[in-house]
């Protein structure tokens, strides 16, 4: 069965990821009765179902040939609530709702932190994995019912997006992925900005499975990466008699890095600049006091090619929502959001 990284760690990095959106408490939206309406007194609530994982690709450019591998993580089911820039959600993976599909173990901390302020979109992440098998069943395995099992395998993954959200006045990332908005308008908006990853993918032994490698450049067990630089993109909501939505946001990076690949007879490293491509989607009804929504968030980084080999890292994050809004007592008021407002107006 899958397992995580001890609890506590994860309500850590949730609160310290909460408070980045304090740059945007001054910004509490006064143009939104056009096109988005905003709920800055009430406190949104939401039950979900969630899911996250970081895989990678192994692709072998003469041929073609591909190696999937995934982690096993699981479905979580959890609560949270929003109140102006302060989000706070947790979650846990229930085993009712992860059967055991003979997948290996991993052991993962899955940080993933997508901010949306009101002029821009900053998206953290920090991906510790260990423990993967390939995607495709029987393929490099004993047998046909069976998964080939890396468990020695890790990744790591650390960086950064950061995007300026051009027409903000009429388009709200937050209507779509944090419910405490609502979109009542079609609108969209270009973004333009910069990003920046690194990290490294290891094994004990060869990362391509021995049956199945082509050349002598598969002998690789480490990979190392670095690239940054900037991405543009476009985003826009369709509305539909004012409560239903459909929201996609596509963007596109051109990193400038290098891979450093490493097998027993050495190291070999290349530099080189590749495109890399962050989609989100979202649809869903939107209401007054209550909403149901779908979210997916897909980050692809590119490996820089090395010997013949094109690797990428496929980062996601999937969620279904159902969120209720309600106005907060005063005694819920004096003890907790009081010191949110403290913060939102120093």
């Amino acid at each position: 069965m899958m397992r995580t990284l001890p609890g506590c760690f994860k309500i850590f990095a949730i609160c310290c990821l909460a408070l980045l959106g304090a740059a945007d408490a001054k910004a509490q939206a006064t143009t939104g009765d056009t096109y988005y309406q905003t709920f800055p007194d009430l406190l949104t609530t939401r039950f979900y179902l969630s899911g996250k994982y970081t895989g990678f690709r192994i692709r072998e450019k003469t041929d073609n040939t591909r190696y999937v591998y995934m982690p096993n993580t699981s479905l979580n089911m959890g609560v949270g609530a929003t109140y102006k820039w302060a989000t706070l959600n947790l979650a846990y993976g229930f085993g009712f709702l992860n059967p055991d599909h003979n997948q290996g173990d991993t052991r993962y901390l899955d940080l993933q932190a997508h901010i949306y302020p009101r002029k821009f979109v900053i998206d953290a992440f920090g991906q510790f994995y260990k423990g993967y098998h390939l995607e495709e069943r029987g393929r490099g395995a004993r047998s046909d019912d069976d998964f080939y099992v890396r468990p020695d395998i890790v990744l790591t993954k650390i960086g950064a997006s950061v995007q300026y959200l051009f027409n903000h006045e009429r388009f709200s990332y937050r209507a779509a992925f944090m419910q405490n908005e609502w979109q009542q308008k079609s609108a969209g908006s270009f973004l333009l900005g910069f990003e920046m990853y690194g990290g490294r993918i290891a094994g004990d032994s060869v990362l391509v499975p021995v049956p199945l490698i082509g050349s002598e450049a598969g002998n690789f067990t480490k990979l190392n990466f670095f690239e940054f630089g900037p991405n543009a993109g476009y985003a826009y909501t369709l509305v539909i008699k004012k409560h239903f939505f459909i929201t996609g946001s596509a963007s596109a990076n051109l990193g400038v890095g290098y891979s450093e690949k490493q097998e027993d007879a050495g190291t070999h490293t290349e530099w080189g600049i590749n495109p890399n491509l962050f989609l989100r989607g979202f649809v869903g009804y939107n209401a007054g006091r209550w909403a149901i929504s779908a979210n997916y968030v897909r980050n692809n980084v590119r490996v820089i090619s090395n010997q013949g080999f094109s690797n990428t890292i496929m980062t996601g994050n999937y969620r279904l929502n159902f969120v209720y809004r309600f106005t907060t007592g005063p005694k819920l008021n004096q003890r907790i959001l009081r010191h949110i407002d403290r913060l939102g107006a120093e």
